[in-house]
């Protein structure tokens, strides 16, 4: 996917906000199309297959909660929260959910349009790149990542969202390296006002989902530092 061409559906009820996103966008050389509620957004994304979701939280007919729901359960397609309540509780819930950033209104409509596209980046990865650490196996291109059973070509695949993709490929990457919860948090969830602890919610998840794909401990916490990956052979 060309970043500069991508398609965003702004998922906006107030036609005045949805405008002036919009026009930021377009003059970054995004394309965009406009949802002015929940059930339009699921609808059009469904048939317009966006490289990227803008979804303000309080929509009429269904709600943004609802609607990131059902976008997750379709797929891994990015989404950035557009929220008037500036608390870290709905932060945290948007992350929960799912979300790969957060925007609290009133916000710079050229900050929004700068997120958009670093989330954009962030989710094409860096290209055709395969990397395998002991029996786990991470494609980038394809999004994919799976634990190789045995000696033989099975392959089980793992139910990733996209943060913990992001993460699993961040740290496969430099295996033998440790890192800190700040460090993955400035890497692979959205910047600034995200909390460190928040991605503990992920590596757990992600520690159950490998385990149950045959590579227990293939996570480790490192006292005092954060954490490493170990090779499962």
């Amino acid at each position: 996917m060309n970043s500069d061409n991508a398609l965003i559906l702004v998922a906006e009820d107030e036609p005045e906000i949805a405008e002036v996103i919009a026009a930021y966008l377009e003059r970054e050389g995004f394309r965009t199309v406009h949802a002015a509620d929940g059930r339009a957004a699921l609808d059009l994304h469904l048939a317009l297959k966006p490289d990227l979701v803008m979804l303000d939280v309080q929509m009429p007919r269904i709600n943004g909660w609802e609607v990131l729901a059902e976008l997750r359960r379709r797929g891994d397609t990015p989404v950035i929260m557009l929220t008037a309540l500036d608390q870290d509780i709905d932060k945290l819930q948007a992350l929960r959910v799912g979300a790969d950033d957060y925007v609290v209104k009133p916000f710079n409509a050229v900050e929004v349009a700068a997120r958009a596209r670093a989330v954009l980046r962030r989710a094409t990865g860096n290209g055709n790149s395969v990397l395998r650490v002991g029996a786990v196996e991470i494609d980038l291109e394809s999004h994919l990542a799976s634990v190789i059973a045995g000696d033989g070509p099975h392959r089980i695949a793992l139910p990733l969202t996209l943060t913990e993709f992001r993460i699993l490929a961040h740290m496969a990457r430099a295996p033998k390296r440790a890192f800190a919860r700040g460090e993955l948090v400035d890497a692979c969830l959205p910047g600034g006002e995200a909390l460190d602890r928040t991605v503990d919610t992920h590596l757990s998840k992600l520690r159950h989902k490998l385990e149950d794909a045959g590579a227990p401990g293939f996570v480790n916490n490192v006292r005092g530092v954060g954490f490493r990956l170990a090779e499962i052979s």
